[in-house]
């Protein structure tokens, strides 16, 4: 089968960085699905994987963790899908990936497709929307139609998780959702997705915040350079608030929450896929929003289709993702 894939970890300026390549077809064994590629998504997480981590002795890593596909085998364990089924979901950082034209993945983090989506649709969004998803009703603990009159703040509201924790906060919760962005291309994306207000994250945070009259929040969503943001968001949350963090490209201290009693909430989506006891909570959640997608509440964060799943285009993807101004997501649909 076709793959896409790296032998080394490498810059996009080397030529090898991403190959185009030929493996072995996989099979699926008990609870995996053995899934079609049709669609992939690319994540800040592929270009990290890609420049940092080494592939297995003798072998190509293969990228990609967002997919959708039809199934076509399943292992003999497997009781939620049959083949011919549409799917879609994010899989797992510790598995072969989705730049491939055949993928196994666990069932139990496998959702169905929301029907009213395309394959290039549907890819886009299960990593950020498991992602949002986790962080507001996990890791938060809001409820569903709670939070009424207290504030979430999300820095990086453009971005894929920003993109999909707007509509989630604002369609399913009764939380104040104020986002930032920087550009006006930016802030028309966050107002469509249903922000209520609109900050500068290149701007102090202080200021912005008392601007919109939106002083310590109850919850703030850092999802992009937390490290950098981290000492103005310490200094801008509520008494027993909450923050939420994706990544941290520096130390953090976390000593000024103290006299707050506020709290820090790492999330990361590939936890329960490495075989928690709640794994199958990410089949409910994807279950979930894609009903909501069929139903009219929620929307695709797709905003390009950059080409097909081979190597040119997968760095061309890779070289917009890593440029840190991608509105959304970037897929890549068909071989």
């Amino acid at each position: 089968m076709k793959i896409v894939g790296f032998r080394e970890p490498l810059p996009l300026t080397e030529p090898s960085a991403l190959l185009d390549l030929e493996a072995a077809e996989p099979t699926a064994t008990g609870h995996d699905l053995l899934v079609r590629i049709k669609a992939v998504s690319v994540n800040p997480v592929d270009t990290k994987v890609r420049s940092s981590a080494e592939p297995p002795a003798g072998e190509p890593r293969i990228l990609g963790f967002d997919a959708a596909g039809v199934v076509e085998a399943v292992g003999e364990a497997v009781t939620l899908f049959a083949p011919g089924d549409e799917v879609f979901y994010a899989g797992a950082i510790g598995r072969p990936g989705s730049n491939a034209e055949l993928q196994v993945v666990d069932e139990r983090i496998v959702g169905r497709k929301p029907a009213s989506l395309g394959f290039a649709e549907a890819a886009a969004m299960p990593l950020t929307f498991i992602t949002a998803w986790e962080m507001l009703f996990d890791r938060f603990d809001v409820a569903r139609d709670g939070g009424e009159g207290q504030t979430l703040v999300i820095i990086g509201g453009a971005g894929g998780v920003g993109s999909a924790m707007i509509q989630l906060a604002r369609k399913l919760t009764q939380l104040t959702v104020v986002a930032s962005a920087s550009r006006d291309e930016t802030r028309q994306w966050v107002g469509e997705l249903g922000a209520h207000q609109i900050f500068d994250h290149s701007q102090p945070l202080a200021d912005e915040l008392a601007r919109l009259g939106a002083t310590d929040p109850a919850y703030i969503a850092c999802l992009t350079h937390s490290a950098e943001h981290f000492p103005a968001v310490t200094a801008a949350i509520g008494l027993q608030g909450k923050i939420g963090i994706i990544e941290a490209d520096g130390p953090i201290d976390i000593r000024p929450l103290h006299y707050k009693s506020a709290s820090i909430h790492w999330e990361f989506m590939f936890a329960r896929p490495q075989g928690t006891p709640d794994m199958i909570a990410q089949h409910h959640l994807l279950n979930a929003v894609a009903d909501l997608v069929d139903q009219g509440v929620l929307r695709t964060t797709l905003t390009a289709v950059v080409g097909k799943i081979r190597a040119a285009d997968l760095i061309e993807a890779h070289r917009q993702v890593e440029g840190g101004r991608v509105i959304g997501k970037l897929v890549l649909e068909g071989f």
